[in-house]
């Protein structure tokens, strides 16, 4: 298996980077609203975070199908591993908040501790220093709106 070959000047690319980091509004801002809205607007500002975790978690396996389109004859294991992640998450968005977003925060993980290991052999390690920062905010941001539902 060949890693694709990945542009310099894409692997840099700051307007990517600022994008990413513009992804963390919705986490950051739904944690602390969690902690400050009034009772009434609570299941509102919950439900947003868990479905938006959703959408990204969900987004972090289709990264897979990517890779596995970039390739000739890739592994079936990254089809199969990238609807693991959605899968998880359907299941997070409709359980209470307080254990959904906290299903959301360990995916969240997970899905980095597999890209640490699969974005290597794809020629994407270059993105991994980015997609931990990302996570840990994520995935701390679910576990503080799970506190905080």
């Amino acid at each position: 298996m060949t890693p694709a070959f990945v542009s310099p000047a894409f692997a840099a690319s700051p307007a990517a980077h600022r994008l990413a980091y513009a992804g963390l509004l919705p986490f950051v801002l739904g944690a602390a609203l969690l902690w400050l809205v009034r009772a009434d607007a609570h299941p509102y500002v919950a439900g947003a975070l868990s479905g938006y975790a959703a959408v990204i978690v969900s987004f972090l396996g289709g990264i897979h199908w990517g890779l596995a389109f970039a390739q000739p004859r890739p592994p079936a294991t990254l089809f199969a591993w990238g609807v693991v992640p959605s899968l998880v998450a359907w299941v997070a968005v409709v359980l209470p908040p307080y254990a959904g977003l906290v299903v959301h925060g360990v995916m969240l993980v997970v899905c980095y501790l597999v890209d640490r290991r699969v974005y290597p052999l794809h020629g994407a390690s270059h993105w991994l220093t980015l997609r931990f920062r990302l996570s840990a905010v994520a995935a701390l941001s679910c576990f503080i709106g799970a506190a905080g539902s």
